[in-house]
């Protein structure tokens, strides 16, 4: 398990091509806006309500339903309930190291 300002991860399994996490969300809190050069992800909510920045768009994703961030297209991750939200993050992609995350905003001064 690996921690971050926004909540933490934790690796299920990987292979040659794919990875999937768990990612829990804190309250209030949110993944940077960014992009991914290498990879595409597919975010299955299992607790709680993710809103994600999608491209141009916001959307609501409950508990049993999915979105699709395809390679390239800005994406961010917010929990504005009031307890931690969890996901299943699938990522897919000939390169899926932590230093394909291109940032365009954060809230927290990461680069």
């Amino acid at each position: 398990t690996e921690h971050r300002p926004w909540g933490s991860f934790t690796i299920l399994d990987e292979s040659h091509g794919f990875k999937v996490k768990r990612l829990t969300v804190n309250a209030g809190q949110s993944t940077s806006l960014q992009y991914h050069k290498h990879r595409s992800e597919r975010w299955i909510v299992v607790e709680g309500e993710a809103t994600v920045i999608l491209g141009n768009q916001i959307q609501s994703v409950s508990v049993n339903e999915w979105i699709y961030i395809p390679v390239g297209e800005k994406h961010m991750l917010s929990n504005e309930q009031d307890t931690p939200m969890q996901l299943i993050e699938v990522q897919v992609g000939a390169y899926l190291g932590e230093d394909d995350i291109v940032r365009l905003d954060d809230k927290y001064g990461r680069i």
